[in-house]
């Protein structure tokens, strides 16, 4: 059998001479259609459902110059009546064009258009707008229509063919256009967006709509285009169709749409969204079956969240449990990355206004804001949550629960990490709680600047950027100042001025507090703060390091608020006893007053000096610590404490009572006739409850030394360089000459066989050891040559010297090793051990005495007093304990010389409890 004989169609290079011919002859040019039309209707077919359908078949046609010709028929086709009759509002259109868009409601029906359409025509049409948009989906085809100028004619067919079929493919083939920037630009400049709008009213056709719908979706591709799509209407018409429960098809088109337009959501696109009724549909479909669809609608009700005058109907909706529900599911196990939670959390925060407050706080919302302020993950975010929940600042049952959940993350805000930062030129979101911005008129921007401060003082406004500028005076409310100054006088560079502005004075001028990035988390905690017992929240070591790190560590003055917050809570009587517990007055002392934070113990961290402002800040704070620990209440409040408290409680009383009380009747019960010292001496070797404990036990022993003796300094080495002492004769020098004077009558044999010269007669008086060894029954009194076991030559070099009555002379220094060097094993700790042996007492004082002046005289360091403490002397060791609370001693290097005793004490607590004990109490005894 022959093979079938293949077809001209079968060939690109027919079915494009057919196009280029019929491109060039026109429609209805004069030739015969059975001899015209028939052989390009079937050249286009072929082009459709052959050649550019195939593998490369798109490349091919573009290749072979197919745009050019193919765009011509469409150009032909769509001027094929250029100058059409005006159509009357009741007349139909002609042939080819109808008239200008008509208004909505009264456009011409698909079936009047398609029956006024000439078959030829609309076939050709529908084949070539099916190529042309076939072709349009790869890149280089859409440069090369844009280049040949084929949006324009795609646009006049759009107007003038109102048959769904050619609306359809004009649609997709705009759509497909619209994915090059450069061809969205020139669409929108065509004017295509009111025809594309037009066809979305008028058409009934699914498939038509979804190509409308994906072209407009595909037009919204910059913040511009959005915007201009909003302002032409685009919005309305879709949330209308979403509303109408279209076709799962259709609703996955809109809803993709909706993303689209919503992205940076202005005011026109919320107010049309909302006008067409689509928040209800779009709450609805929050929880549709498919995943796309579901999530699209999740972040274009997270999108209309920025606008304001739509989020109290969006709450109405179901929106706040829509979105809370959705975040709590990202951020569980099993969701999504953090940035995918990005919008959600902004949609969340802006909702905590007006209405939704209470919804948001009844369905949770309160509680995953404040996992968000402790996930670190979400440090970017943390600005934002803490505005956010400026919002419950008079809602007293979600401040109750803020307090539940912890305030100490809201004090970290005030030096924490950076947030999201606004781009300069983006749209701000309006609020619903305040008017659009106006300019003002020029009378009333010096009043409106005060209003404006007293706003953001009070926390009705985040910034000035959220205050209209047109407020009403007689709405504003008159200015007071906005937190009562605290009663204890202060430092004059700490007093917070007093500003009062009334509208009757339009000259007055007023000191604005700053209102950084920390003005939120302050005004939540000042809000905490005016509560009757803040101390459970507030008096934390958490919540006390955030304020205290804003406080000394921002770049310029801090803001008023957090030391009248500080002010406030010293100055409240139920926060007493959560200072003491909390170790927080010494750590008021220990920041302010002595520059040393828990980031900076025990290495120190590089910082600016210490300002004088933060002492002076701190003596205040301690001093209202000292009004409340001495009146009645205070004084019952720490006696039960010490006596009735847990055993941390105690320690923690004990230790603090030194900074906050000076009357001497009451830190005497309490510190020595009820225990509170031995109490904290005690707890030194035991775990430490804080960070900072043995800096705050050192400084609090050196305080209560202080009070105890305030007038009477130890006693410590002399203050002179040990080669600067001039030393005693020596007596022992005459026997070590060629010719001694007196001969020597004795010699001792050391381990090393060195012989040592001596005198039996003045041996025999330094100590009863020697008397019975060289002057009573033992065989040695009969030698020459008298054994010393167990004795180096340096060790015994300064037993020899004391044999023969050298007091001072320096040989007791030979054997003390120089600073920085071990004591343990060294030849000094022979040589004190072999003084004890020998019975010679003064020999050991003197060898002690040359140990602390070589190692705690002024060269020496907080590292050399465990050290001296670990030869386990008891007169050491009470040298050690004055080292380190001497008066004029640095509170770093005393701190850092009572953590060496400690780790030299190791569990025998015993001997360094009685040296701090006897130097703390050595004026009374």
């Amino acid at each position: 059998m022959a093979a079938a004989r293949p077809a001209p169609t079968d060939s690109l290079s027919f079915c494009l001479a057919q196009l280029t011919a019929a491109a060039g002859e026109g429609l209805g040019g004069g030739k015969d259609t059975a001899t015209n039309e028939t052989p390009l209707g079937r050249a286009l077919l072929a082009l459709r459902t052959r050649h550019v359908k195939a593998a490369g078949g798109i490349e091919r046609f573009r290749a072979r110059g197919g745009l050019r010709p193919l765009l011509a028929l469409l150009r032909r086709a769509a001027t094929a009546d250029p100058a059409p009759p005006q159509a009357s509002p009741g007349s139909a259109p002609s042939a080819i064009s109808a008239g200008p868009a008509s208004p909505s409601g009264s456009a011409p029906s698909a079936s009047s258009s398609t029956s006024s359409l000439p078959a030829r025509l609309r076939k050709t049409l529908d084949l070539g707008l099916s190529i042309l948009a076939n072709c349009c989906t790869e890149g280089a085809c859409r440069t090369e229509v844009r280049r040949l100028g084929g949006i324009l004619p795609l646009v006049t067919i759009l107007q003038c063919v109102k048959t769904d079929s050619i609306q359809n493919r004009t649609a997709r083939a705009l759509g497909n256009l619209a994915m090059e920037p450069e061809s969205c630009r020139d669409i929108h400049s065509a004017g295509a967006v009111p025809l594309l709008l037009e066809s979305l009213t008028a058409c009934q056709d699914s498939q038509c709509l979804q190509s409308v719908v994906r072209a407009l979706r595909n037009l919204a591709d910059s913040p511009q285009h959005r915007l201009a799509l909003a302002q032409q209407g685009a919005v309305r018409p879709l949330a209308e169709l979403l509303a109408a429960a279209p076709d799962p098809a259709l609703t996955s088109a809109l809803v993709r749409a909706l993303l689209e337009l919503s992205r940076g959501c202005s005011r026109a696109c919320a107010e049309q969204l909302s006008l067409g009724g689509g928040l209800g549909p779009l709450v609805s479909l929050a929880s549709h079956p498919k995943r796309a669809v579901r999530e699209a609608t999740i972040l274009t009700l997270a999108n209309l969240c920025a606008q304001g005058l739509v989020r109290p109907a969006l709450g109405n909706a179901g929106g706040v449990e829509v979105l809370l529900g959705e975040l709590r599911r990202r951020r569980g196990p099993n969701g999504a990355n953090p940035a995918s939670q990005q919008p959600l959390v902004r949609a969340v925060c802006l909702l905590c206004e007006a209405i939704n407050r209470a919804r948001l706080r009844d369905a949770g919302g309160l509680e995953l804001l404040m996992g968000l302020l402790r996930d670190s993950r979400a440090r970017a975010w943390h600005p934002r949550v803490v505005a956010a929940l400026v919002g419950f600042l008079y809602d007293t049952g979600a401040l109750g629960g803020l307090q539940a959940l912890g305030l100490p993350f809201l004090a970290g805000q005030l030096c924490g990490g950076g947030g999201e930062k606004k781009k300069r030129g983006e749209e701000k979101p309006a609020s619903w709680d305040f008017p659009e911005e106006r300019t003002p008129r020029g009378g009333q921007r010096l009043f409106l600047t005060l209003c404006r401060s007293w706003l953001i003082s009070e926390g009705y406004a985040a910034g000035p950027g959220d205050i209209s500028p047109d407020w009403s005076p007689e709405r504003c409310p008159p200015l007071e100042p906005s937190e009562p100054s605290s009663p204890t006088p202060g430092p004059t560079q700490l007093q917070t001025p007093r500003v009062v502005c009334t509208p009757r004075r339009s000259s007055a001028t007023s000191t604005e507090e700053p209102w950084g990035r920390e003005g939120p988390a302050l005004l939540l905690l000042s809000r905490f703060s005016q509560v009757p017992d803040p101390s459970g929240a507030l008096v934390t070591g958490p919540a006390l390091c955030g304020l205290l790190a804003y406080v000394t560590g921002a770049p310029g003055p801090p803001n008023p608020r957090a030391l009248r917050i500080l002010a406030r809570l010293t100055c409240n009587p139920a926060c007493l006893e959560a200072f003491v517990r909390s170790y927080g007055a010494a750590l008021l002392r220990a920041w302010l007053v002595l520059g040393v934070a828990p980031d900076d113990w025990p290495a120190p961290c590089a910082r600016p000096a210490l300002r004088s402002q933060h002492r002076e800040l701190g003596e205040m704070l301690l001093q209202n610590l000292t009004v409340q620990a001495e009146s009645p209440f205070g004084v019952g409040a720490l006696t039960h404490l010490l006596l009735s408290g847990s055993p941390e409680d105690r320690v923690a009383c004990a230790l603090t009572l030194p900074f906050i009380c000076r009357k001497p009747s009451l830190w005497r019960r309490l510190l020595l006739d009820q225990g509170g010292l031995r109490l904290l001496l005690a707890a030194l070797t035991r775990p430490a409850p804080h960070p900072l404990f043995l800096f705050f036990a050192a400084d609090s022993l050196s305080c209560l030394q202080g009070l105890l003796s305030p007038t009477v300094s130890p006693v410590l080495p002399p203050a002179i360089p040990v080669d600067l002492d001039l030393p005693s004769p020596c007596l022992y020098e005459s026997l070590l000459g060629p010719a001694p004077v007196p001969a020597p009558d004795l010699h001792f044999l050391l381990d090393s066989g060195l012989r040592l010269p001596a005198q039996r007669a003045t041996s025999a008086t330094a100590s009863p050891f020697f008397r019975a060894l060289l002057a009573g029954s033992f065989v040695e009194a009969q030698m020459d040559l008298v054994p010393l076991r167990g004795l180096s030559p340096s060790a015994a070099w300064p037993v020899l010297h004391h044999l023969h009555g050298c007091r001072g002379c320096g040989a007791a220094l030979g054997p003390v090793p120089s600073l920085g060097q071990p004591l343990l094993g060294s030849e000094a700790e022979e040589a004190l051990e072999a003084a004890g042996r020998f019975l010679l007492p003064g020999l050991e004082e003197e060898l002690e005495e040359a140990v602390g002046r070589i190692h705690l005289g002024p060269q020496g360091g907080p590292e050399s007093v465990g050290e001296v403490f670990r030869l386990g002397r008891p007169r050491l060791a009470a040298h050690c304990a004055r080292w380190t609370l001497g008066p004029g001693q640095c509170p770093r290097k005393r701190a850092l010389a009572l953590v060496g005793l400690v780790e030299a004490a190791g569990e025998e607590a015993g001997p360094l409890t009685e040296a701090l004990l006897a130097v703390v109490m050595g004026a009374e005894a």
